[in-house]
């Protein structure tokens, strides 16, 4: 399988809309920013995206796009297949003509299963069990993870440093009283 950006991109895109969504639409441009992909490239991807109908656009003031349908409803293999990523492990494209005479290769049934088994995969992934991992893992609306979420305690540091210029002559250089 070869999963491009545009697969993955799409992907992380529709996390991004199925956290914030609950706000109100969701911005293109918001997107473009929080997630570090070029917004030309995001209004490619959300037109395939529409007309598969996966987002639809909210026009006007306070305008974006929000999910069509409920998160629970959209796969993994939806959103890849809806942008024309293939989800292929064979070397012909799935036509049948890898082999040397033009017939089929000797291993295409085998990469033709794995191509099946990636697809059941993905489709068995939902757009909600990401959304709700990423909050599970501490992800908020605003993109950075909660305080709340982590347990992570600070310790102090304890430096062996001098505390003055005057007592440098005192300490040696790695670590401590001389």
């Amino acid at each position: 399988m070869r999963l491009t950006t545009k697969g993955r991109f799409a992907v992380t895109a529709m996390i991004d809309i199925g956290l914030r969504q609950a706000n109100g639409p969701v911005t293109l441009a918001a997107i473009s920013e929080r997630q570090h992909i070029s917004l030309s490239y995001l209004e490619q991807l959300f037109g395939k995206l529409r007309r598969k109908s996966l987002v639809e656009a909210v026009r006007g003031p306070g305008g974006g796009y929000t999910l069509s349908r409920g998160m629970d409803l959209i796969s993994v293999a939806d959103i890849i297949t809806s942008v024309d990523e293939t989800i292929d492990a064979t070397s012909c494209g799935g036509k049948q003509d890898c082999g040397d005479d033009g017939g089929m290769c000797m291993t295409h049934d085998l990469w033709e299963s794995l191509n099946q088994h990636m697809f059941k995969f993905l489709d068995a992934i939902t757009l909600d069990k990401l959304v709700n991992e990423q909050i599970k893992n501490g992800w908020t609306i605003d993109g950075k993870k909660s305080d709340k979420v982590r347990s992570v305690v600070a310790k102090p540091m304890q430096l062996k440093a001098p505390n003055s210029v005057f007592n440098i002559g005192s300490f040696s250089s790695f670590g401590g009283k001389s």
